[in-house]
Parts: structure tokens; C-alpha cells; sequence
């Protein structure tokens, strides 16, 4: 059996993420800052409280996982936040700038990291394989989310830069750039995007679901497309199309 660590998994495309994962036998090792799962998975699946921001929490992760199955095979980065208040790039405060940075890029980058110098030391040709969960928004321009949007860039630089270092070990790292899903995140500004999609942003003129990027991450993660790595696909709807 694989094992898999799946970051943000209380909700979202975290907990779909897991669910397809364990659906097809994978066994999911789940961490977020919650002090309990608030929804229940079928299958093997162990939950572990922490904070991605804390290197004593990332480290805690990693080892209950080392513990119980002795290796990981499947790293999927889905944990982030978005900045508690919106306000324009002139007034972005570096309080709001570090909460953002501190999870959805330094947290990535670490766990990665150390997720990494374990999978190395796995048996056989294909050692593991590292999905991240980026975003549209990470070559979108969001002025009142400025934070946000440089957070996610940064996780595209996380996904080239292990991609590179890690493929003479035969592990995949790709990154996923979600649209506009339908989560938590988003249900504050669900409005505002109904009336764009309504609008015709999208050539495929419907939200995003969180079960379209467990998909795609399955595709990624399965070990069947084991020539591919460093590439980030667009799970959005067709918003990256350039259109006339």
C-alpha cells in the first residue's frame, strides 16, 4: 500500500484529495489546524493536527507518518490561506503579508523539503511523486489580495525548483493551478463570481468543484505519468485562455 500525506485535508480540495486517494487504496496521513476532522473519511486514514507554519509541526507530521507505514510516497501540498482582510497593494500590511507567506509558501516549501529527503531513500526506480496545489492567482493580478497572489508565484518556484532537483531520483513534482472552485475560500465572493461566470469568464461557464482537482491530483500522483514533472496544469474552466 502507498502512503500519502495531504495538507488542509479538514476541507475543500484537501478533504477531496484524500477521499480519491483513499477511494483507489491509498492510505492518507491528513493534517490541518484543526483540532479534529469536522467531516469523517472512509478508509486508512490518520489525522494529525498542526500548524504548516511551524517547523515543529511539520516535522510532528512527517514522523507520525514514518511511524506508522515507515515511508511516503505521495506528497500533496494543499494547505493555504488567504488574507483575513482584503485591502488594495498600497495598503497591505507585512502582518497580513507573513500570515499568507508563512503558510502557503515557506510551509510548502519546508514540507516539501523534508517530505523529499524521505522519499529519496525509498526502494525502486520511481520514488514518490509531489503534487502542489498553486493557483490562477499566481499570474493573475488580485490588487486586493496582493499577498495571496505572490504567495502562490512562489509555489510555482517551489514546483520547478524540486522538479529539477529531485527528478534523477525519479520523483515527479507538478503543481495544480485550481480556477474558481468552490470552497470555503471562495464563499464569501460567491456573488462576485456568479455574475462573472454568468458573464461568460469561463469558457466552461460553471464553478469549479474540489472533486476536479482530486482528479487531476490523482492523475499526477498515480505513477502513470512518470515522464512528467515540473509542469503546472491549469484545473480552471478555461480561464487561462486568452479570448477575443
Amino acid at each position: 500500500m502507498k502512503t500519502s500525506l495531504v495538507t488542509g485535508v479538514a476541507g475543500g480540495i484537501g478533504f477531496a484529495t484524500a477521499k480519491k486517494l483513499l477511494e483507489n487504496g491509498v492510505a492518507v496521513v491528513g493534517m490541518d489546524i484543526l483540532p479534529a476532522m469536522p467531516m469523517r473519511l472512509e478508509g486508512d486514514f490518520t489525522y494529525v493536527q498542526g500548524d504548516l507554519s511551524q517547523k515543529a509541526d511539520r516535522e510532528n507530521y512527517v514522523n507520525a507518518a514514518l511511524q506508522k507505514y515507515g515511508r511516503i510516497d505521495i506528497l500533496v501540498n494543499v494547505a493555504g490561506v488567504a488574507p483575513r482582510v482584503r485591502n488594495d497593494i498600497l495598503e497591505m500590511t507585512e502582518e497580513s503579508y507573513d500570515f499568507v507567506m508563512n503558510i502557503n509558501t515557506k510551509g510548502t516549501a519546508f514540507l516539501t523539503q523534508l517530505v523529499a529527503n524521505q522519499m529519496i531513500k525509498n526502494e525502486g526506480k520511481n520514488k514518490g511523486s509531489i503534487v502542489n496545489i498553486s493557483s490562477m492567482s499566481g499570474y493573475t493580478s488580485s490588487t486586493s489580495r496582493g499577498e495571496y497572489c505572490i504567495s502562490k508565484a512562489g509555489v510555482t518556484m517551489i514546483t520547478t525548483l524540486f522538479a529539477d532537483r529531485l527528478a534523477e531520483y525519479g520523483i515527479m513534482v507538478n503543481e495544480i493551478r485550481p480556477g474558481i472552485i468552490a470552497t470555503g475560500m471562495t464563499d464569501r465572493v460567491k456573488e462576485k463570481y456568479d455574475t462573472l461566470i454568468d458573464g461568460g469568464l469561463l469558457p466552461i461557464k460553471r464553478w469549479g468543484q474540489p472533486e476536479d482537482i482530486a482528479n487531476a491530483v490523482w492523475t499526477l500522483a498515480n505513477g502513470s505519468l512518470s515522464y512528467v514533472t515540473g509542469q503546472s496544469i491549469d484545473v480552471d474552466g478555461g480561464f487561462h485562455i486568452r479570448r477575443l
